[in-house]
């Protein structure tokens, strides 16, 4: 006691902060901000960008660059729509997908243009053979550096947004958003080149070089630097499927896929180098065609495996009490999703107090399944089932239609609740991953806490989402009232670490389970 008594007498003599001589230096702080890496990463893309754009345009020339811009945008907006769909189960950020986009169109095109002329050159010095220089290099060295820079794209989305990278589907839609912004970069070379050779020639109309050009590379084949570029994707994927014990399948994987692209890339090349238009359409018909039916079906069957373990991992969620049973079998459907979120944005729509034209049915409770009279969860009512007759229009909507200024917020309450559901089921999606993810031994440590927050995030939108959910299943024929005992909630599902927010396990379904899908 003396000796702290005596350091706290010391320490009572240090100056005031203002009077420091000496003060603590922040190492590494400016890396580790948020803000900071965004910025470093806009940065690097925009002089990427910039100095590609020089390039095309020089070598294309002003004319050509606009011509090539103009047509290589057109085919863009269908191959992001096309794989936006595909990653419908549980879509990726925004951000990484235009990071990958922006990445494929700047950066991987940049160091492609730059790496393709160099190797082109050395090869025409040291064969001797300048003619066959460009065949070389398109067949060889082409498909190595390209597969590569875009490769560089999904390795770094693997690397830094390891959570939102979780199986096949995830690799296949970066890796076709890197492959589509790096075809866009491409086509303009390649549309301006041939529009500066039509000018040349005094060539237009569909005998044009231009018109030839755009239906092989927009019309014919947009795909083949999707398709490439997928078989890297998918390797990626597959890794990130793999038990983290699986230090060599998580290598070998990626590289394996990243072999592939390159291979087929080069057949792809030197069909039509080397043996002329009879020998690219063979491999068109003989090798891309199946090839892109394969990766179609693999795809498809990734989302749908990602839609079972939905209606697999989350049933004990609804035993122990944070889903409603009609909640899964919603979840784990396309069309009950899309059904749940126009029913939230039509209910939503209308003022609080009016339930005409109420979706759920008149006199709705949170949690509430309709068409079976349960109500699920803690402090609910008993609620009209779905077909009764919906109440009279209040006086102010029956003379005629709400002011605009009503109308107006009354959209963007409907907006807000579609937006709430749409989360509520991408949530939904990212816990049942997780959980699949802890049965398979390749969620990290930090499942609980993990675990938890998406719990919380769900509890939040239940109000919400719940009903919305439930009136789908049931008008997507989905479930049918039917005595069955319900499971008691298993342990497992029951985060011991609750917060006091949330309440205990309920038996709120008093042995009786409303819902059981329809024999098939």
């Amino acid at each position: 006691m003396l000796e702290e008594q005596r350091v706290g007498e010391i320490l009572a003599a240090v100056p005031e902060r203002r009077h420091w001589r000496y003060r603590p230096r922040r190492v590494g702080m400016v890396w580790r901000s948020r803000t900071f890496r965004v910025a470093a990463v806009c940065t690097v893309l925009a002089v990427c960008a910039l100095a590609i754009l020089a390039l095309v345009r020089d070598q294309t020339g002003t004319e050509g660059f606009l011509v090539g811009l103009g047509l290589a945008v057109l085919p863009v907006p269908l191959l992001m729509a096309a794989f936006r769909w595909l990653d419908r189960v549980d879509p990726a950020p925004w951000r990484n997908l235009l990071f990958a986009l922006a990445w494929g169109a700047f950066a991987a095109a940049l160091i492609a243009i730059l790496a393709n002329s160099f190797a082109t050159r050395w090869i025409a010095t040291t064969t001797a053979d300048p003619a066959n220089a460009d065949n070389l290099g398109a067949t060889v060295i082409a498909p190595v550096v390209e597969e590569s820079a875009k490769a560089a794209a999904i390795l770094l989305v693997f690397l830094f947004r390891r959570r939102e990278f979780s199986g096949i589907v995830d690799g296949v839609v970066i890796a076709g958003f890197t492959a589509s912004g790096f075809a866009f970069t491409e086509n303009i070379l390649y549309l301006g080149n041939a529009f500066g050779e039509d000018q040349q020639a005094g060539a237009s109309g569909v005998a044009s070089m231009t018109a030839a050009t755009f239906f092989v590379r927009a019309v014919m084949s947009p795909f083949a630097h999707p398709l490439f570029t997928i078989l890297t994707g998918t390797g990626f994927g597959l890794a990130a499927a793999s038990a983290r014990n699986r230090r060599l399948r998580r290598i070998a994987l990626p590289l394996l896929g990243l072999v592939l692209a390159m291979g087929m890339h080069a057949l792809w090349n030197g069909s039509a180098s080397f043996f002329g238009p009879l020998a690219f359409y063979a491999v068109y018909a003989v090798f891309m065609v199946p090839l892109f039916g394969v990766l179609t079906w693999l795809v498809i069957w990734a989302r749908r495996r990602e839609l079972r373990a939905l209606a697999a991992e989350l049933p004990g969620y609804a035993a122990a009490g944070w889903l409603t049973p009609a909640e899964p079998l919603a979840l784990a459907s396309m069309r009950a999703r899309g059904l749940a979120r126009d029913a939230a944005r039509r209910h939503h729509s209308f003022d609080a107090g009016a339930s005409w034209g109420n979706p759920y049915g008149p006199g709705h409770a949170p949690g509430h399944a309709p068409g079976t009279g349960a109500v699920h969860g803690p402090g609910h009512g008993a609620v009209a089932p779905v077909g009764a007759p919906a109440q009279a229009l209040p006086p102010a909507q029956a003379q005629g239609r709400a002011p605009r200024k009503e109308r107006r917020k009354a959209r963007a309450r409907g907006k807000a609740a579609a937006r709430t559901v749409a989360e509520y089921e991408s949530f939904a999606m990212s816990l049942a991953s997780l959980r699949r993810q802890a049965r398979l031994g390749t969620a990290g440590p930090d499942f609980a806490a993990r675990e938890l927050e998406l719990l919380h995030h769900l509890w939040q939108r239940r109000d919400v989402a719940a009903p919305a959910l439930a009136y789908a299943a049931q008008a997507a024929g989905l479930l049918r009232p039917y005595p069955y005992p319900f499971p008691p909630a298993p342990a497992a599902y029951w985060p011991t670490s609750a917060p006091a927010a949330f309440p205990p396990p309920h038996q709120a379904y008093g042995g009786y389970n409303p819902y059981q899908l329809p024999p098939r």
